[in-house]
């Protein structure tokens, strides 16, 4: 699709949010590849285990003492001090403990997950090495995700999407995942300076007023394209923090940028490394498991681990 529409550089409030489109794992594959490409992502509820979920905002909740805790009550985390955000002073020193639990890591792999992830691409899949955390603090207002495209930050080719779960129920006080619809459908765009987590935005044209956006429960999975514009709405609450887990996949033997293979932010916080987050597994199955993957490139454009 093309348009002559002209790009604004901001975050503006958005005119209209709309619904998300719910999609069901038993419908038949190609009618979700047909969904998933009119509008650049598909959308499950409740589709990962409650159990699976509580399990792991637990162990989150352990390693964030005394920052965090879980309200048990409530089915959600609060915030007990000092707000913090992605890359600050506090997160750079719990995020390594979160990245190191061997729950967390695996998360992805379980066969459910990969299964839909194999209904959305038709194909066995990759999922790539780095996984994602996420904590949305309340009282940190702007500091939130803006609208971009992981095509751009991941260097990524159109077969990659990208997949998240909460792992609470998530309302709109406590800043929910958005996207624009059939975005992805005008190509990556050039990105600007903009403040929150990742330090751009990419364009957004004067057409794109409608967002799509629900209230999710603990366990909903949303699956996006790569070139699907994302954001996250900022956590208003009093005390109500945020925790969701994502990663990214692509069709097995489509080309990955090398710097997906770190660990998130394993290339800025020094203690964050593959061998510091294995030293206490108990299994050894997921260990380097994308050594033997045929398709890296680097910013040369040179295949090869």
């Amino acid at each position: 699709m093309t348009t002559t529409a002209s790009p604004k550089h901001n975050q503006a409030a958005d005119s209209s949010n709309e619904p998300l489109i719910i999609s069901r794992a038993d419908e038949s594959p190609k009618r979700l590849r047909e969904r998933f490409q009119e509008w650049g992502y598909l959308y499950f509820q409740q589709y990962v285990p409650a159990e699976k979920c509580n399990a792991l905002m637990q162990s989150f909740a352990d390693v964030l003492e005394p920052h965090l805790s879980l309200d048990k009550n409530a089915g959600h985390p609060v915030l007990n001090g000092d707000p913090f955000f992605e890359t600050d002073t506090i997160w750079d020193a719990v995020y390594p403990k979160m990245q190191s639990l061997e729950s967390f890591q695996r998360f992805f792999h379980d066969k459910p997950i990969t299964d839909l992830m194999e209904a959305v691409t038709g194909t066995d899949v990759f999922i790539y090495p780095m996984k994602m955390a996420r904590i949305s603090t309340p009282k940190k207002i702007g500091y939130e995700t803006p609208p971009h495209q992981d095509a751009h930050s991941h260097h990524a080719p159109p077969t990659m999407a990208g997949i998240w779960v909460p792992l609470h129920d998530v309302d709109a006080q406590m800043g929910r995942l958005k996207l624009l619809p059939q975005s992805h459908k005008r190509g990556v765009r050039p990105v600007h300076e903009a403040a929150g987590v990742g330090g751009v935005q990419c364009e957004i044209y004067e057409d794109e007023t409608t967002w799509h956006v629900s209230d999710v429960k603990q366990g909903d999975v949303i699956i996006f394209h790569s070139a699907c514009i994302h954001k996250a709405e900022p956590n208003t609450a009093n005390k109500a923090a945020r925790f969701s887990v994502d990663t990214r996949f692509c069709d097995y033997g489509a080309p990955v940028f090398v710097t997906n293979l770190d660990p998130h932010h394993g290339w800025r916080i020094d203690d964050l490394s593959w061998e510091s987050i294995y030293e206490d597994w108990q299994n050894d199955d997921l260990k380097y498991y994308w050594q033997d993957y045929p398709n890296f490139f680097d910013q040369f454009g040179q295949g090869g681990f």
